[in-house]
């Protein structure tokens, strides 16, 4: 009897104790152990294990054929830039120098070149402004109220353009540190039309993907031993299955890998070891792209403790009105950060100290109050999900450094340019792509070899069940996503 242990394996756990393909779910070595003396059912000190459930939630899967995933993000309709500088031409009239890497654009961690750039006919230079565009002009200085109007007279190189105001008294030509945007044009009659045009700098954004593995051995003799295991399915339904305890641990560990790896992942640096080190065996990992890296470079990133007040949730709408505003989002949240929020959102569910309005949250005064929130609207609609990830003491429950409180992920999909297909086309904003062909699917491939277990591959007195993923997760419009760290 050839037993093929495969993801998505639809276990059917029959009625009496009899050894079928269907009905195993594999290592014995807990009931091996102990027998005679020893319950049917195992009981799991540590509950469900599991911290597989994120992306199981939010991803989509979706197949690559190729071991570079690229895609383009659209960059902003306008531009604007900060810190420029600006020297008196004429009378009413002022050169301007702009900062290139101050440029409001996609990015608001980091400054990426180009939301918007000139179109000249030859190579990309000067501001995002063409003669004849109207802007304004606006002093940074704290405190400061000078601003003025002006038209555009001339592009004079890479980063200076030349300006005629509208006002009489030109307010904002002594302060060093300057915001230029434009906001229309102005023509006169029988003036020719706008010279040039701008085109979209689109933002180009890659990533590998890795290949997870993990392996399970038992011994021939070992599997003669069949232990029984009593379940009950989720439709109520209970029977028998037999059972190898070690390896359905080592499935249950690997499925958790994939989720994680997704996670955690980080590409690997120039210089670094997995790079360098010739005596490694690591030597030629190129690593990836996980979805904390990409948020904490590309996305936003909240740091000092938990937003605990409606200040702190304000500020952070604040921040969503200048990226995507998306109007659905997901909180992520470790058990601390969930209390906050419940107790936060309590607070505000009061006529006063101590009081408590009932109705409000479906609660009444006949019956016991919750305080635990799925969910609530300030601008935007939140909804609050518990990660047994973060939880978990064996892996990021209870870090102190590096520690992650939550992640906020927004809710559908947005619209990107699939350079394989070569056209716009609507993604989730986290998803995972897995390496497959017409004659290879790696999204999660598992396989017996040995003499036992049916596989009959070589004459080894094992049964040896591997597993392998190939993968990477691609966070798209990062900059719509919040990290909570400590």
């Amino acid at each position: 009897m050839s037993v093929l242990a495969t993801p998505g394996f639809q276990l059917q756990p029959s009625a009496a104790q009899v050894p079928t393909a269907t009905n195993y779910i594999t290592d014995f070595n807990f009931l091996n152990q102990y027998l005679p003396d020893t319950y049917e059912k195992e009981f799991e000190r540590y509950g469900n294990r599991s911290v597989a459930s994120f992306l199981r939630m939010v991803g989509a899967e979706m197949p690559c054929a190729s071991d570079l995933i690229k895609w383009a993000e659209q960059g902003r309709l306008h531009t604007k830039y900060t810190g420029c500088t600006a020297a008196a031409l004429a009378a009413g009239e002022l050169t301007i120098t702009i900062n290139p890497i101050g440029q409001v654009n996609n990015s608001p961690t980091a400054a990426v070149p180009g939301s918007q750039m000139p179109n000249t006919g030859t190579a990309v230079s000067g501001p995002a402004f063409r003669v004849g565009q109207t802007i304004m002009v606006s002093d940074e200085t704290p405190g400061s109220v000078l601003s003025n109007k002006a038209v555009v007279t001339a592009v004079t190189g890479v980063n200076t353009f030349t300006v005629a105001f509208y006002e009489a008294i030109v307010v904002p030509v002594a302060p060093s540190t300057l915001t230029i945007w434009a906001y229309g044009s102005e023509f006169r009659k029988g003036q020719a039309g706008m010279q040039g045009s701008l085109e979209p700098a689109d933002l180009i954004f890659e990533n590998s993907p890795i290949i997870i593995k993990d392996t399970y051995e038992v011994s021939g003799s070992d599997m003669a031993q069949i232990g029984w295991i009593e379940v009950s399915t989720e439709n109520g339904e209970s029977g028998y299955l037999w059972y190898l305890k070690a390896e359905a641990e080592t499935r249950m560990r690997f499925e958790d890998y994939l989720e994680t790896a997704m996670v955690e992942a980080v590409p690997a640096a120039a210089g670094s070891g997995v790079t360098t080190q010739a005596v490694s065996t690591t030597v030629g990992n190129k690593g990836s792209e996980g979805i904390f890296y990409v948020v904490n470079n590309r996305g936003n990133v909240w740091g000092g403790g938990n937003p605990v007040a409606l200040a702190g949730f304000d500020s952070i709408i604040q921040r969503l009105d200048k990226q995507g505003s998306i109007e659905e989002n997901v909180l992520f949240v470790n058990r601390q950060f969930s209390f906050d929020i419940d107790d936060m959102l309590a607070a505000q569910n009061s006529y006063g100290a101590g009081g408590t309005s009932y109705g409000l949250f479906d609660n009444d005064a006949d019956m016991a109050l919750n305080l635990g929130f799925t969910g609530f609207r300030r601008g935007y609609d939140f909804y609050k999900s518990d990660w047994k990830y973060l939880n978990d003491p064996t892996m990021r429950g209870g870090l102190v450094g590096g520690a992650v409180n939550g992640l906020l992920v927004p809710a559908g999909s947005t619209t990107v340019y699939d350079q394989v297909l070569g056209k716009n086309a609507k993604r989730p904003f986290l998803h995972v792509r897995y390496r497959a062909s017409e004659t290879e699917d790696r999204r999660y491939k598992t396989w017996i070899t040995g003499s036992a277990g049916g596989a009959m591959t070589s004459d080894l007195d094992a049964m040896t069940v591997n597993f392998l993923s190939e993968r990477a997760v691609c966070t798209l419009g990062a900059n719509n996503f919040f990290l909570f760290q400590a």
